[in-house]
């Protein structure tokens, strides 16, 4: 993230945090939605409202993690909308939304599977087989689409 002159006020602060953030942010909900990176409509506006919610809790988290806190909103609107994008054209497109939030923040993002598994209210157990059989699956089928996650 670039340097920030906070006397300047929170408003730069978090206009610095969304263009060192936002390029990785869209690719994690790209990467849900499965949606090609040419053309994802459903992660822009997956994207834009976890951005929202952000800047709503700009002032408390500017010294915590909105990183964090923005990845969490948008998984969390994903896995509420999800059955809303079906299909998908990305690499994890033949992957279910439960998979799909495993794979990306166990393995895209390193979160941790404690972590994952607070955040999706699952078990631990739950969340390594889900990221096992995921990664099988992928394993097993054939790219279609030539796209790298």
């Amino acid at each position: 993230m670039a340097a920030v002159d906070h006397r300047a006020g929170p408003f730069a602060e978090f206009e610095a945090f969304v263009a060192g953030a936002a390029g990785r942010l869209l690719h994690v909900a790209v990467l849900l939605t499965a949606e090609p990176e040419s053309d994802p409509p459903a992660a822009r506006r997956l994207l834009a409202g976890a951005l929202a919610r952000t800047y709503a809790h700009w002032r408390r988290l500017r010294v915590d993690d909105p990183y964090e806190f923005t990845r969490r909103r948008l998984c969390s609107a994903y896995a509420r909308t999800a059955r809303r994008h079906p299909g998908g054209s990305g690499v994890l497109a033949r992957l279910g939304p439960q998979e799909r939030l495993v794979l990306v923040l166990r393995v895209y993002e390193g979160v941790a599977e404690e972590v994952t598994a607070a955040q999706l209210g699952l078990p631990p157990e739950r969340v390594e087989a889900l990221r096992a059989g995921a990664l099988a699956k992928l394993r097993a089928a054939p790219a279609d689409d030539g796209h790298a996650a």
